[in-house]
């Protein structure tokens, strides 16, 4: 399944996009597609969707996931980005946070903070927790999962590493955090190690790779991070980025109001987002 929360933001009501590529209302059975009711996705693939209502007028496309408790980010997952980044591969995986205040819509704009001079992009497979993961093994992580979607992972590089502190604050402002269009149950990827994945820039191609390249896989992820801390419905895990930011090239390139970011992961849908200077 494609499942969606769609309409203006805070007032999300839950869909699914059916076998035709339209978008039909689950209002009448979930109250969201967050947290606890997560749990009720096998219900959901029970239903008839040629019998839900078809939401035809056109709508806003909000956080594919509501009610998230953790979002929580994978650094140098890739090594290409790792080399460009001039930094070592890791021997574990690195953690970061990145805050729920920063999550918004596919679509919605990219903010320039006032004073920013370095907002990066990055193209990242999400993962969505379905049930709570504490202790699990690799080999059990995937049963934990709700299903995956797609993530900019927006960056203000010089608050992320020419400042004092922790990455967060370089990750987090307000909508650093576009996710969705859909959340895509796990039997829809055939393989969620072997996925294309692409961004451009004002129709400029600037990353094209694939999560096989990833250092550490979905599974290890889970499993790792669930040693630490409890995984809980609704968390998030954003995987890493291939190379091709704008802080690896040379010069650098970074974005700008009015600029126009695109980006899609293959089975998993693309975003589109303005960058706008935040007033």
């Amino acid at each position: 399944m494609k499942l969606v929360r769609f309409g203006e933001a805070g007032e999300e009501k839950p869909g699914v996009i059916d076998g035709k590529g339209r978008l039909r209302d689950l209002s009448d059975h979930v109250h969201d597609i967050a947290g606890g009711q997560l749990a009720r996705l096998g219900e959901i693939s029970r239903l008839d969707l040629d019998a839900l209502p078809v939401v035809s007028e056109e709508v806003r496309y909000g956080p594919c996931v509501g009610g998230v408790g953790k979002f929580i980010c994978i650094g140098l997952n890739y090594a290409d980005h790792a080399a460009e980044s001039g930094m070592a591969l890791p021997e574990e995986p690195v953690i970061f946070a990145k805050y729920t205040s920063a999550i918004c819509g596919p679509n919605d704009p990219i903010l320039i903070p006032r004073g920013a001079e370095k907002v990066d992009w990055e193209v990242e497979l999400g993962l969505v927790i379905g049930k709570p993961a504490k202790y699990v093994s690799e080999e059990d992580a995937l049963d934990h999962l709700a299903g995956y979607c797609l993530i900019n992972d927006v960056s203000e590089r010089s608050y992320q590493l020419e400042r004092a502190g922790q990455w967060s604050k370089g990750k987090s402002s307000d909508n650093f955090g576009p996710v969705g269009p859909w959340l895509v149950t796990p039997d829809e990827i055939a393989d969620a190690d072997a996925l294309d994945m692409w961004l451009e820039v004002n129709g400029e191609r600037m990353q094209e790779g694939t999560t096989a390249t990833m250092v550490f896989k979905p599974a290890a992820l889970i499993s790792y991070l669930s040693q630490f801390f409890t995984l809980q419905p609704g968390d998030i895990i954003s995987t890493g980025t291939p190379a091709g930011v704008g802080m690896g090239m040379a010069p650098q390139r970074f974005l700008r109001d009015g600029d126009v970011v695109t980006l899609g992961i293959e089975g998993l849908g693309e975003q589109r987002q303005l960058c706008v200077a935040d007033a």
